[in-house]
């Protein structure tokens, strides 16, 4: 499996080599030697989520609050999407920076977001899945979004694809006003966190 830092730090891609025969397709879109030789650190998992999506549908863009946060590595098993990280974390380098991979069934590339950054797709085609493994479980009042629709973003969804969005990321706040409301990550606090990761015993047998 090859990997890559994205622009935004602490984002990755990674790509798996497929096996196709007469039979079918393998492919492992998870290796744990590739993700901790990027990452630093093991996969924690606390909750795996599968999303269906039509087309259009954009959801995101989410982030939690950190520690503990909720990294997530992600892939697409079934049609295609146009996967997003935004570098919500305040006093980043790269703050409100984003990248942009599409994810899909055909190259089974995944994406790994750590824990402090914003994340938000969109389904390119219908009956699109979105599989998530998430190091914490779900905690509602840590969750948070900003709405996709920022226009300071400026965020890549495709203008020849009508959208579909929840009104609670539609009404969202933008980046500036989640800032402003004190909703945001800590660079530096994520930072701290990702050393505490790194440094902890390696518990694999």
């Amino acid at each position: 499996m090859q990997f890559r830092p994205l622009s935004v730090p602490d984002a990755f891609e990674f790509s798996p080599r497929a096996f196709p025969d007469e039979r079918g397709l393998f492919i492992a879109p998870f290796q744990e030697d590739a993700f901790r030789n990027a990452v630093g650190h093991p996969l924690r998992l606390g909750q795996s989520n599968h999303s269906v999506s039509r087309r259009g549908t954009i959801r995101g863009i989410h982030f939690a609050d950190t520690p503990p946060g909720q990294a997530k590595y992600v892939y697409c098993p079934r049609g295609s999407l146009l996967d997003v990280i935004v570098d919500v974390r305040v006093g980043s380098p790269t703050f409100g920076r984003w990248d942009a991979v599409v994810l899909d069934s055909r190259d089974f590339r995944a994406m790994y977001l750590a824990e402090g950054l914003g994340h938000g797709f969109v389904a390119l085609e219908d009956d699109t899945v979105m599989t998530y493994m998430c190091s914490e479980p779900y905690n509602p009042t840590g969750e948070h979004g900003i709405t996709p629709l920022d226009p300071a973003l400026g965020l890549p969804w495709p203008a020849d694809i009508e959208q579909i969005i929840s009104d609670k990321d539609r009404v969202a706040p933008t980046l500036a006003e989640a800032e402003e409301q004190g909703l945001l990550p800590v660079y530096a606090d994520c930072v701290a966190y990702y050393d505490k990761l790194r440094s902890a015993p390696d518990r694999s047998p």
